[in-house]
């Protein structure tokens, strides 16, 4: 396993990562550094740094953006930001991944980038439910512009410093798994309390009697 391989593995994951962050913003910004020469992706993803595909996806990375300021819609849109982060991270992995095997290429890029980008949103849209709640939607913007800030410089940092930000990134992850296993446990702690418990209901004396 040279140097070259794992920088691009670091850079592949650390763009895939990112879309759980936008889902848009890396696929341009790794466009944008494939069509000027900054990176090289495996065959069959040329297609990535074409001129095309560099204005289509600008388009959808401002309407995107835009988006997320946008109240309700914001909330929407992470119903199905998952799904297509997963995607989207899946490709970019990928397509920065030197494997020869199609099929453990694919899976490698599937476990590595869609995982990353899942694990990302699910806490982004962890963190703007908790917003909505506390704040009736008044804070999103402010976790918007975090997430935007949050893609584009990771985004840029993982083509400039791939093994850094991809130890940046895995401690991001770590972080958010973190976050999101004490959830699921006090989801399930409480749970056992809020249906009641018949005998606990029963006053009882002093003495312990009921």
């Amino acid at each position: 396993m040279s140097l070259d391989w794992i920088m691009s593995a670091c850079i592949g994951v650390g763009l895939a990562a990112c879309c759980g962050f936008r889902i848009f913003v890396p696929l341009l910004i790794a466009s944008a550094a494939t069509k000027f020469g900054f990176i090289g992706t495996m065959a069959g993803f040329e297609w990535l740094g074409t001129w095309p595909a560099l204005f289509g996806l600008l388009v959808a990375t401002m309407l995107e953006v835009g988006a997320y300021y946008v109240p309700w819609l914001d909330n929407v849109l992470d119903t199905i930001a998952t799904p297509t982060s997963i995607i989207a991270g899946t490709i970019l992995s990928t397509s920065f991944l030197h494997i020869d095997n199609p099929v453990l290429h694919w899976g490698l890029g599937l476990i590595l980038g869609g995982s990353s980008a899942g694990i990302v949103q699910a806490g982004t849209s962890l963190l703007r439910l908790g917003s909505s709640a506390t704040t009736g939607g008044l804070a999103n913007p402010v976790v918007a512009s975090g997430e935007n800030i949050a893609s584009i410089v990771l985004s840029i940092c993982s083509i400039l410093l791939p093994l850094v930000t991809a130890i940046v990134i895995g401690l991001i992850l770590l972080f958010i798994m973190s976050q999101l296993a004490a959830k699921r446990k006090i989801w399930f702690s409480r749970t056992p309390k809020q249906a009641g418990n018949p005998l606990s209901q029963i006053p009882r004396s002093n003495n312990g009697r009921p």
